[in-house]
């Protein structure tokens, strides 16, 4: 299973992006698929997941009600759309994804495919 994140870029405060993540190898929805972010100098963290089933857990409190979490299956590809961005958002945004159905998706150790990480930087 290769991902390959995309997406990212320079945004002023309160603008939109849209990350991609097109997987290649395995259907999208045989894979419960999540989006973490690391800021400089602090750990991973999760942000979203999407499960095989097409279900979605809930999201970080940080960006609740700011960013959405949708996959289409026929492009093999899950999107993180990215509203009201705020300079905190600034940072590394990665895709991952595990074949495994029973695990914790909340966890970056449940993953076994990274995607390479798109910058995210929130600046005026």
């Amino acid at each position: 299973v290769q991902l390959q994140a995309s997406g990212g870029g320079l945004v002023q405060p309160g603008g939109s992006l849209r990350l991609s993540c097109a997987v290649s190898g395995r259907p999208i929805d045989n894979l419960n698929m999540g989006w973490f972010r690391q800021a400089p100098g602090k750990e991973r963290e999760f942000v979203v997941a999407m499960r095989w089933s097409g279900s979605i857990t809930a999201y970080t409190d940080s960006v609740k009600g700011r960013f959405t979490v949708s996959r289409e299956n026929a492009k093999n590809t899950i999107y993180l759309q990215m509203n009201s961005l705020k300079p905190e958002d600034t940072a590394v945004y990665y895709c991952a994804a595990d074949s495994r159905r029973s695990v914790a998706v909340y966890s970056a150790q449940s993953y076994g495919y990274w995607g390479q990480g798109t910058q995210v930087t929130v600046s005026s």
